[in-house]
């Protein structure tokens, strides 16, 4: 495993959030601006705000998994054939404050995030993808910190399909099915520190987002470049992305013993091999 290492310490530290997302990842920051910024189409602020709809989405905040079959079919209910997209919605307004408190933490505050007015959009989906993809072509972490973070966040959301599969890429470069399985455990477990750090943040994200605590901040800091770190927390939103399958109980794994590999192309795409 390729060993993260930090570039010179806290001076080399931009001072805001906004700021260090532009500076380390210039074209997520362009296809983030245009994910907070959109709507579905044909939705309006009654059917978002609906009780059905905010006790649906105040579960998939706190604990996607634990969404059941009752309150999935009063959001279905309520929503009809526009579920998909506003399911999609709801992600998006779940996982931008979580990025944007994640990058103030360890940046610094920023003055204004992008997204205060939002734009209907007929597919949500081609919106979400386009950031998803522009994450994943991300290289300042290597290929097994990045499976181990992707990993960590599906065990925490429970996503079946996630957990069943691995990165080929990983696995070429020395993962194997016992360095999986210490992200269960990572604190006590004898992966590298600076891959410690990663998971506790991704953990923070997922967990306490607007309250990051401050020794995660500072083993980040000391441990990880500012490039990996923006990385990091990019990585934990695209992840993140598996609670849309998960809360609507799409997520079953395509097969029933062993895993399957994954591949990501060269456009951010991912390919089951």
């Amino acid at each position: 495993m390729t060993t993260l290492a930090s570039d010179g310490g806290t001076d080399s530290w931009i001072p805001d959030g906004v700021t260090a997302l532009a500076e380390h990842a210039p074209e997520v920051a362009t296809s983030f601006a245009r994910l907070v910024s959109v709507r579905p189409s044909g939705v309006n602020d009654e059917m978002l705000e609906g009780p059905e709809v905010a006790a649906f989405a105040d579960q998939f905040r706190v604990d996607v998994s634990v969404i059941d079959e009752q309150l999935r079919a009063a959001f279905a209910t309520a929503t009809g054939e526009r579920s998909v997209a506003i399911a999609q919605m709801v992600w998006i307004s779940d996982v931008a404050p979580r990025v944007h408190a994640a990058l103030d933490a360890l940046f610094g505050p920023s003055e204004e995030w992008p997204g205060r007015r939002r734009q209907p959009v007929a597919d949500t989906w081609g919106v979400i993808d386009a950031f998803l993809r522009s994450v994943a072509r991300l290289d300042a972490l290597d290929v097994t910190a990045t499976e181990l973070v992707r990993l960590r966040g599906a065990r925490q959301h429970h996503c079946r399909i996630c957990q069943s599969r691995r990165s080929a890429a990983a696995i070429e470069a020395g993962a194997d099915a016992v360095m999986f399985d210490a992200v269960d455990h990572y604190e006590s477990s004898d992966l590298p520190d600076a891959t410690k750090a990663a998971l506790a943040l991704t953990d923070a994200m997922i967990w306490t987002p607007t309250a990051i605590p401050e020794p995660v901040v500072a083993a980040v800091r000391e441990l990880l470049t500012p490039a990996q770190a923006v990385e990091v927390v990019l990585d934990v939103a695209r992840n993140a992305a598996n609670k849309i399958a998960v809360a609507l109980g799409a997520d079953a794994a395509t097969v029933t013993d062993g895993i399957e590999l994954f591949v990501t192309e060269a456009d951010g795409g991912l390919r089951v091999v």
